[in-house]
């Protein structure tokens, strides 16, 4: 029955990729506020660095499911969220990486 469901085979990204998210909703907020008091802004301060750091992990999870959510197959263990998580926050790095260098010669 599931067998030719891409949703269910790509089940384990799906959960993972959802509460690394869900993590860095409340990880941005944090920050957001830690930031803009840092800066010595006010609420509109604090707002805008939440909405910059909520719109970098956002593009970050469209990326990371783009890229290799149809590759992972390990089921979803607490250490496999936190990777999602940190590859939320890091995705840029991700992409650079996958640049092919310019064949020698």
């Amino acid at each position: 029955m599931y067998e030719n469901d891409p949703l269910w085979k790509m089940r384990h990204a799906l959960i993972g990729l959802a509460l690394a998210l869900l993590m860095s909703v409340l990880l941005a907020a944090l920050a957001g506020r830690l930031l803009g008091d840092i800066v010595g802004g006010g609420y509109g301060t604090r707002v805008t660095v939440y909405g910059l750091l909520l719109l970098h992990v956002v593009v970050g999870a469209g990326v990371l499911f783009a890229k290799v959510a149809r590759h992972e197959t390990r089921p979803v263990t607490p250490g496999r969220v936190f990777m999602w998580l940190g590859s939320l926050w890091l995705w840029p790095l991700l992409l650079m990486g996958s640049r092919k260098s310019p064949p020698a010669g």
